[in-house]
C-alpha cells in the first residue's frame, strides 16, 4: 500500500534530445507507430509527444508559406 507521500510523487523524465524528438515525430507521421506506442517505447508522456507534433506542423507551415519580397 502506498503511503500519503508516495501517492503524489511525480514521475521524472530525462530531457529528450532534438534527434529523439525528430525520430519520434517522423515515426508517428509515417504511420510506423502511434502516439501511445511511442510514449511507451521511449518513456515520454503522450502530452509531450502531442506538443512536439503540433510544434513540428507549425514549423512546417511557417517554412512553406510564401514570403512577400
Amino acid at each position: 500500500m502506498k503511503t500519503k507521500n508516495e501517492h503524489w510523487l511525480k514521475k521524472s523524465y530525462q530531457k529528450a534530445t532534438l534527434e529523439t524528438k525528430l525520430l519520434v515525430v517522423d515515426q508517428i507521421l509515417n504511420g510506423q507507430i502511434s502516439n501511445n506506442q511511442a510514449s511507451k517505447k521511449y518513456d515520454i508522456p503522450r502530452t509531450t509527444i502531442s506538443y512536439w507534433l503540433i510544434k513540428y506542423s507549425t514549423l512546417l507551415k511557417q517554412n512553406t508559406l510564401p514570403t512577400n519580397n
